[in-house]
């Protein structure tokens, strides 16, 4: 569902998709290739959500921010995660319900690892992986998870036709 809030429109380009069971509403844009599946929520009523080509939102995932926050290309948010942070980098993996907190920012080529919840105001750099409550640096992504956020969401984008025919 895509809904106007105050005046508002989310911008979804023809290649999105968004699941009639999801609510994007507001000052959101997506990108191109961008996925939004069953019961996630995009609530751009404080301020603008920005989310880049080829990104994939999982089910059940919700994104609210209280300033501008941005994720980059290719990122997969994992089903259930929250994510009300600053920003989000190219490439990242948000495992399943991770937790990034008000104002954390989170480099490129990342992964917080399921449960994981990332305090307000961290600064995680390139290339690393985050585990734990609280969230810690726990070493450098390694070389075979790079190759595989490399070849980012290819495979979603081949499920969202489908899911447009069946209507879900």
């Amino acid at each position: 569902m895509i809904k106007t809030y105050n005046n508002r429109t989310p911008v979804v380009p023809e290649s999105a998709f968004v699941s009639q069971t999801a609510l994007v509403m507001g000052d959101v844009q997506l990108g191109e290739y961008v996925g939004v599946w069953p019961g996630a929520v995009i609530r751009g009523d404080f301020a603008q959500i920005i989310i880049n080509e080829g990104t994939i939102i999982e089910d059940n995932v919700v994104v609210h921010t209280g300033t501008q926050l941005t994720i980059g290309a290719n990122v997969i948010v994992g089903h259930g995660a929250v994510i009300h942070c600053q920003s989000i980098g190219n490439n990242s993996l948000i495992a399943n319900n991770a937790t990034i907190l008000d104002n954390a920012v989170i480099g490129n080529y990342c992964i917080i690892g399921a449960g994981c919840v990332v305090s307000p105001g961290m600064d995680v750099p390139d290339h690393s992986l985050v585990f734990g409550v609280p969230g810690k640096i726990a070493g450098p992504v390694k070389d075979h998870q790079i190759q595989r956020l490399k070849s980012g969401n290819a495979s979603y984008r081949a499920m969202f036709e489908q899911y447009r025919i069946d209507g879900i």
